[in-house]
């Protein structure tokens, strides 16, 4: 009968060396007090969320933002980036490969730049004639000329440049950055979104969603007119010592279900919401109320002429929040207003007159008060235009189609450079050449200007920590920090 051969001292020793020598570095680690103790994932119910101030890991530049968002697709090449190559072969077939996304409409002849461009301020930025006010304070901007998402679709681009892919579904920027870092008011909404009178933008409440982050982290919409928050204030018959007794008890209803059924993160949210309702019926009055800004500042806005009314007046309410500790604001216009695929001499002067003056005026209003320094200020859409002209059928129909690949920005305040041009679009403002800025790359820096690591500020979702740049490779574009 044969047996297997016996296992020596030595060669025990020789095939288990390396497991033993692990196992003693532990247990060394763990003497010195230098082992880090085990993750162990969250018991059922014990994960709360709150809107709380919270430090953030690193050292932050900024404490809010203010995003002025431009859905459409505002045409860079006719504000931004000027071409003179697109002056010189105006009307000619465009030599190179063009990506349409409306082919019916398409056309191959280049389309230059039917207004003027002229530098402006100490740094010398060129900006379009149809900017007059942007032009004053070019010297607090940076201007990004080449941004980029790579989806030629208003959808994806949105949910890319407000969400991080270009995928529905995902949290926005200001729900990421309230997870973050909390609100510095607990009488007002962390994230507060300003709404057009003309309706919300294209694809609505993607804008402003909390995706997959606790409700608690959504966007409040706020009316564009008075009232700007509905049901704020109770019935005669409640108000004072009544509601507040009322209130008492629901929260302790409340509280109660919440022990009962833990881990309901949508209840959280709602309890916290009427605690917030309650404070918000003095504090959203006075926050939302004007009508005690000094003339002055209502006619920096341009309060007092009705093509800027409207957008001044919310530009003015945006600072007026964060001033007031509110985290993040998006003021947003109706539709896809900036889609000039027609009639682009027209309607792109009208918006710019709409919303050159109160997007300056809130630069300058911020500065004057030292809140630029720490407050990011956003202007910019989800895509830009092509250069060649669309839809052929008569000078006041001209119109640009989409284009993702290289498009122009400006931001403002709160660490990055002032008075800086990054990056650079080919000959024909058509794509990202120098310096290309990925969607992800942006976001990446606004969260490191906030003091957060884009890698290391996550949520877990069915078991995997998911973020809001998401493995992309995303990088802080150093060159935009002052």
């Amino acid at each position: 009968m044969n047996h297997p051969q016996l296992c020596s001292r030595r060669h025990f020793m020789h095939a288990g060396g390396f497991g033993l020598g692990s196992i003693a570095l532990a247990s060394l680690l763990k003497q010195d007090g230098l082992l880090a103790a085990p993750v162990k994932p969250a018991t059922f119910g014990e994960v709360t969320y709150d809107l709380l101030p919270k430090q953030p890991p690193h050292e932050a530049q900024a404490k809010a933002m203010i995003s002025l968002f431009m859905m459409g697709g505002p045409s860079q090449m006719d504000l931004f980036d000027p071409k003179p190559m697109l002056t010189k072969y105006d009307g000619q077939k465009f030599p190179g490969e063009i990506k349409y996304d409306n082919l019916a409409q398409a056309s191959s002849k280049v389309l230059g730049s039917p207004w003027k461009f002229q530098e402006h301020g100490e740094c010398g930025m060129e900006l379009s004639e149809l900017l007059p006010h942007l032009s004053k304070v070019v010297d607090d901007i940076t201007l990004i000329r080449s941004m980029t998402s790579g989806v030629n679709n208003h959808a994806q681009a949105l949910y890319a440049m407000n969400a991080g892919r270009t995928t529905a579904g995902r949290p926005a920027l200001g729900s990421w950055l309230t997870y973050g870092l909390g609100s510095e008011t607990q009488d007002l909404p962390a994230y507060m979104v300003l709404s057009h009178p003309g309706g919300l933008p294209t694809f609505q409440g993607e804008h402003y969603t909390n995706g997959w982050l606790p409700a608690l982290f959504q966007g409040t919409v706020i009316r564009p007119t008075e009232p700007r928050i509905l049901n704020l204030d109770p019935p005669a018959s409640l108000a004072g010592r009544p509601q507040e007794r009322q209130l008492r008890l629901l929260k302790a209803f409340n509280e109660a279900h919440l022990g009962a059924h833990p881990g309901e993160l949508d209840l959280q949210a709602r309890i916290a919401s009427y605690e917030l309702a309650a404070n918000m019926q003095t504090a959203a009055r006075e926050a939302l109320d004007i009508s005690n800004e000094p003339a002055s500042i209502k006619k920096l806005y341009g309060v007092d002429n009705p093509v800027t009314r409207d957008y001044g007046t919310r530009c003015l309410i945006a600072r007026r929040l964060v001033e007031r500790g509110v985290r993040y604001v998006q003021v947003l216009n109706s539709g896809q207003s900036w889609d000039q695929h027609s009639s682009l001499l027209s309607t792109l002067p009208k918006n710019c007159a709409a919303c050159d003056q109160p997007s300056a005026a809130l630069l300058m209003d911020l500065k004057q008060r030292g809140l630029l320094d720490t407050t990011v200020v956003h202007w910019g859409g989800e895509m830009g235009r092509l250069p060649v002209l669309q839809n052929d059928a008569g000078r006041d129909k001209w119109g640009r189609d989409h284009n993702t690949y290289g498009f122009s920005m400006w931001a403002a305040g709160g660490g990055l450079k002032r008075g800086y041009v990054h990056g650079e679009t080919d000959e024909w403002s058509h794509k990202a050449v120098v310096d290309e800025v990925h969607h992800y790359d942006w976001h990446a820096t606004l969260m490191h200007l906030f003091g957060l690591d884009h890698n290391k500020l996550t949520y877990q979702r069915n078991g995997v920590a998911a973020s809001l740049t998401d493995g992309q490779g995303a990088k802080v574009v150093r060159e935009l920090l002052a």
